[in-house]
């Protein structure tokens, strides 16, 4: 409550008002619609409006579409502002036509404040528990009427003296028993246990996981839907390639070296860099904690700062740009003058004043060289096709100038063009000597500079500047996708970059579809549902597109009702457009896919991601260049901000889910087994032979143990090489069952054939308590040799393999080895055991380990999982509906019946010997 009092005060800022006529600092809680705010530099827009009066507004949108450049305002291109942008540049007045919740940022901050529905897992999880419930009810009831039926109808004499009351109050008893011992209560634990290992281990792989729940729901992810700027791409601007002094370099980006050229034209280069700009590179901050970029920071235009780095990096043998913008000595009584870049020149031009008629070699200039003589220059720079114009000659490889041809000229304007299709921002550097003869550099303004001077001018060089892509994207990107997880790019970018680097990704692939905004919210449901499994890139996005399109895939927060429909729409009419407007509604949505919905990872590092973090199943936030509200409404926080740690997410995830299985294979067969010795004894009328300490050893073994040595198993690749899971899917597979029902059928074989021919066989009195610890050893032998098999879920034969890996699983095997022989050889009166021979030892230890050879027997019968229960790419959901209560029953009735063979078989030889 005190965070949210603290959140809220930190939200009430003041902003300026004009009422009357006269301005006033009024709270933004006071805002209405009609306000007449008065914004400079540096103020955050409080409401929505449109410009009433703007001078050199330049505003930061990235807060909403997560893009880092500034966008100009005037009254009639683009008059309208929005909240929770910030003005950097100029000042305004504007009128306030959206205010508190219904303005952009209050739409923003309405969706955080919902949440979402359960995981995929919970969803599972009640359901395996709902049906375990009905089975283990079902069965209490057929003992229970067992019972009776023997006491009414049989007879048998050791029911003589007990009466009817009696016996129905036994068989209640044994029918409870039936449930708890049906119950797999160790579930719970495992998978907590599971998803703490697993986040404990996705920590070191830069995933610091924010909810549990996420780490496994992470590897049933079906789509991701990225955002551009920062996730896939390095969200710097950089200078990829260019031409330089008539030299082209084509790995700018990443440069082995310093560029071959001479001296002097580099330094005219590094010159043009320097002296025309106004950015700044700052160096990284160690104090600011792991959590930060360690690269440095830069302040200002970036496209300038893309230069500079380009200037201070290896490729220009790490040249002092700060030295020589110093050296220029701007703003100082007859030092160099500064046009700065302008919206509407598109372009900027410094005069400066060079130290001799000669560029100097870079690194070596100082002040006082520069004082020496007074030859002025100008250096100019701005979108290459109109500076190429005004070009006359070109700068060569040795610092020469040579006249600009049409040949030439029009292999330059190829290189633009090339550029441009590539999605990069192409700017031309341009230089011209000796000004000082044409203008007084002193008195020159603007004006004159761009009339006199901005021509005839040499082109220094052609550069390419883009947000490059991250290195491990494209491997990240096709490991998903073989994978079988659908990436879509969702950005707030321009359509031509977002397909650019969408293809470079290998995002964007033959077939796909690629759309902006304004055409994505004019579909309606069923058109977007019929495009979803090829829609690829959403560009030109606003934070609602996103939210909208999460919506559609998971029906997460969907609208259920009219009340909540018309929260979404105010104004419209719900009877008339509830079809026509996305996101759409829960029925609607719930109807054209059967209520399965897929399972949705959302990546995001702006406040405008917000809103789509939170509804999706799993929101994943950039660390280093995350904002806070990204990183509150997201589930796991990529610590690296590298794409490929995306995909250990899901590897982990998936490993989470696969041991979640392993346990429950394990630990269901000796449920199987448990229920149905206790019911087959119940009816036969036999004292159980395993007593209150020994199943609560069992249990102990199969739930806390089971659960360490099967929840902390480590990941496999292999498990990439699947497709997800539908959120639909059941628990247990195909093959989990038939794994089930082999162990449990020789299970119930090996007790009943020891319950009936052990004595023989041993040398022990039936029903002993020597008797019934060979029964107890074999039993628990039986469930530790098949943990060895439980460790795979599939057809894979591989019961010791990796078993290095997993030292927790070793640790438990042998605990609870030392622990039965302790149980057994010194357990006496209170655990009712009796010590056992070497050779009884080694018996029952060789039955518990036949388990094994089971193990390969069994995988070797042809089934196969389910292909429905796997979630296709791009794939609409639309499952069958069948009850699985039935079925469920039916295969748990599997080994009962087994068991009653056995016993029928062992009952036939004892009838046909006494018969002799």
């Amino acid at each position: 409550k005190q965070f949210r009092e603290l959140s809220d005060a930190n939200d009430d800022i003041d902003v300026v008002a004009i009422r009357s006529g006269k301005a006033h600092q009024i709270s933004i809680a006071d805002l209405v619609i009609g306000d007449v705010i008065s914004i400079e530099a540096g103020d955050q827009i409080p409401c929505d409006g449109v410009l009433i009066t703007c001078d050199g507004l330049e505003i930061d949108e990235s807060a909403l579409t997560g893009e880092p450049d500034d966008v100009d305002k005037d009254l009639e291109d683009d008059p309208f502002v929005l909240s929770g942008c910030t003005a950097t540049h100029g000042s305004a007045n504007f009128l306030a036509i959206a205010v508190g919740k219904d303005s952009q940022w209050g739409v923003i901050k309405s969706h955080l404040e919902k949440e979402q529905e359960e995981t995929p897992l919970q969803e599972k999880l009640d359901l395996m528990a709902a049906q375990i419930g009905y089975v283990g009810m079902a069965a209490a009831a057929a003992t229970f009427i067992a019972m009776m039926c023997i006491k009414y109808f049989v007879q048998p004499a050791y029911l003589d003296d007990v009466s009817v009351f009696s016996h129905a109050l036994d068989a209640f008893i044994i029918g409870v028993t039936i449930v708890v011992v049906a119950v797999p209560e160790g579930l719970p634990l495992a998978v907590t246990i599971s998803l703490a290992f697993s986040t404990k281990k996705m920590l070191a792989d830069q995933n610091l996981i924010r909810h549990l729940a996420a780490c496994e729901t992470m590897g049933n992810a079906t789509n991701i839907c990225s955002d551009k700027t920062g996730t896939l791409t390095e969200n710097r601007m950089t200078v990829v390639r260019g031409v330089f002094a008539n030299v082209r370099d084509e790995n700018t980006a990443n440069p082995e070296q310093q560029i071959q050229i001479s001296d002097k034209a580099l330094a005219t280069i590094l010159q043009g860099i320097s002296c025309c700009s106004t950015a700044r590179i700052v160096p990284h901050d160690p104090d600011e904690g792991p959590l930060h970029d360690e690269r440095p920071h830069t302040i200002g235009n970036k496209t300038e700062a893309a230069l500079l780095l380009l200037a201070q990096s290896k490729w220009a043998g790490h040249d002092d740009w700060e030295l020589r913008r110093n050296t220029a000595e701007f703003g100082r009584p007859g030092g160099s003058r500064l046009f700065p870049f302008s919206s509407a020149r598109k372009r900027m031009s410094v005069l400066v004043r060079m130290p001799s008629s000669e560029p100097v070699t870079p690194g070596r200039v100082t002040r006082r060289m520069a004082k020496e003589s007074a030859n002025w220059a100008l250096f100019h720079k701005g979108a290459a096709e109109t500076v190429l114009k005004n070009c006359t000659t070109y700068l060569d490889q040795d610092g020469s100038e040579k006249p600009l041809t049409k040949e030439k000229m029009a292999e330059f304007e190829q290189l633009i063009s090339e550029y441009a299709s590539s999605a990069l921002r192409c700017v031309a550097l341009c230089h011209r000597n000796d000004i000082d003869d044409i203008v007084d550099t002193a008195k020159c303004d603007v004006e004159e500079c761009e009339e006199k001077l901005e021509k005839e001018m040499c082109l220094d060089a052609l550069v390419g500047i883009a947000d490059p892509l991250r290195d491990d994207v494209v491997d990240a990107v096709a490991t998903c996708q073989k994978a079988g997880i659908f990436v879509r790019m969702v950005t707030g970018d321009n359509l031509e970059t977002a397909k650019a680097i969408a293809t470079q990704a290998g995002i964007l692939q033959e077939g796909g579809i690629s759309m902006i905004g304004e055409e994505f919210r004019k579909l309606t449901p069923a058109q977007l549902d019929e495009i979803l499994p090829r829609l690829q890139v959403l560009a030109r996005s606003s934070p609602e597109d996103k939210h909208m399109l999460v919506q559609r895939l998971n029906g997460g927060l969907m609208p259920e009702n009219e009340e909540e429909w018309l929260e979404v729409h105010p104004g419209k009419d719900y009877a008339k457009e509830r079809d026509l407007l996305l996101p759409g509604y829960k029925a609607e949505w719930a109807a054209s896919r059967g209520g399965v919905g897929e399972v949705v990872g959302v990546t995001g590092d702006g406040t405008n991601d917000g809103p789509a973090l939170k509804a999706a199943d799993v929101g994943i936030a950039m660390g280093l260049s995350g904002t806070d509200v990204a990183k509150k409404a997201s589930d796991v926080i990529i610590m690296d901000d590298k794409f490929s740690s995306i995909v250990k997410a899901v590897l982990w995830g998936r490993s989470v889910f696969d041991n979640i299985r392993k346990f429950l294979q394990f630990q269901l067969t000796v449920n199987v087994v448990a229920l149905t010795i206790t019911f087959l004894s119940a009816v036969a009328g036999y004292k159980p032979p395993l007593n209150a300490v020994m199943m609560l050893w069992v249990n102990l073994i199969m739930d806390t143990m089971g659960a360490l040595a099967l929840a902390t198993e480590p990941p496999a690749d292999e498990i990439l090489s699947r497709r997800p899971y539908k959120r639909d899917a059941s628990l247990i597979s195909r093959p989990m069952w038939r794994n089930i029902l082999v162990q449990a059928t020789y299970q119930l074989g090996l007790l009943v054939f020891l319950l009936n021919r052990g004595p023989s066989m041993f040398g022990c009195e039936d029903g002993s308590t020597h008797h019934f610890t060979i029964v107890f050893n074999a039993f628990v032998f039986c469930q530790v040799f098949n943990e060895f098999n439980a460790r795979e879920i599939g057809d894979i034969f591989y019961p010791f393999g990796n078993i290095g890996k997993s030292p927790m699983f070793v640790f438990v095997i042998f605990s609870t080895v030392v622990a039965q022989w302790f149980i057994v050889a010194y357990g006496g009166d209170y655990t009712q055991t009796y010590p056992l021979t070497i050779n009884e030892w080694k018996t029952t230890c060789l039955l518990g380990a036949l388990s094994i050879p089971f193990g390969y027997v069994m995988r070797q019968i042809p089934i196969d999982e389910d292909p429905e229960s796997f979630a296709g790419i791009g794939e609409l959901l639309k499952p069958k509906k069948e009850s699985m209560l039935l079925s469920t029953f039916v295969i748990l009735l599997v080994p009962v019946l087994a068991g009653l063979c056995f016993e029928l078989v062992i009952e036939g030889e004892e009838f046909y010997e006494h018969a002799e």
